[in-house]
């Protein structure tokens, strides 16, 4: 019997698919975390009839997961060739989240300005974030934490912006920056929790600096949003 839905392969880089995705972004995920981690090297070719039976799915949506990578830029199509694993993925994701930063920053002075901020559903998805901490559970932590983030966003009533967010595929970078970062869950719950009384206290310069900077420190820059050195770790 033929199946669309992705079977449970042994990688590490083909578990726990988001299932309120489509199969071709649960596959783009499960590439994405591969290429992070190391698993698909740079310069490796992408086969798509391995990638189908490694997912237990028919290619159609691999290829489809494949065109989103490329839109991503974390892959090539190289004509009559095929698709390989691009070089310098880390500063695709460096250059995300700058941009990121912008739109964020931009999104929670509208949503502040125009009295907006759903606060009320912001409370809940730290809750979330939390509780996900206790559990050690990576993935529900990870649609806490873009379940926040698209609230202000759509709060902010700009549909120009929330396109362009929606076009950085924020629960994929979402949860490639949770591996390559080796972001801890309670970090996740606790920045949030301070984004949010940033908001709470009504200062809409401090929210806004903190809605950037929040997003800047993936970026993983020399240097802060403020033009500042940043401190290599000892």
């Amino acid at each position: 019997m033929t199946s669309d839905e992705p079977t449970a392969p042994p990688s590490p880089a083909a578990s726990t698919p988001v299932t309120r995705l489509t199969l071709a972004q649960q596959i783009r995920d499960l590439l994405v975390v591969g290429i992070v981690s190391g698993e698909f090297r740079p310069g490796e070719r992408l086969v798509e009839t391995r990638l189908a039976a490694r997912y237990g799915t028919s290619q159609a949506p691999v290829r489809e997961a494949l065109r989103e990578l490329e839109a991503m830029r974390m892959v090539e199509t190289r004509p009559r060739r095929g698709t390989f694993v691009r070089h310098f993925v880390q500063q695709t994701l460096r250059e995300s989240y700058v941009v990121r930063a912008a739109l964020e920053e931009t999104a929670t002075r509208l949503a502040m300005l125009s009295g907006t901020m759903p606060v009320a559903a912001l409370r809940d998805e730290v809750k979330a974030m939390r509780a996900a901490a206790r559990a050690a559970d990576d993935d529900a932590a990870a649609k806490a934490s873009v379940a926040f983030h698209r609230l202000i966003i759509e709060a902010a009533h700009n549909e120009l912006l929330r396109l362009s967010w929606e076009a950085l595929q924020i629960e994929a970078r979402t949860a490639v920056t949770m591996v390559a970062a080796e972001v801890k869950l309670k970090d996740i719950a606790r920045d949030h929790a301070a984004l949010l009384r940033s908001i709470e206290s009504g200062d809409l310069e401090t929210a806004c600096r903190h809605a950037r900077d929040h997003q800047w420190h993936y970026a993983d820059l020399p240097h802060d949003a403020h033009g500042r050195i940043r401190r290599k770790a000892s």
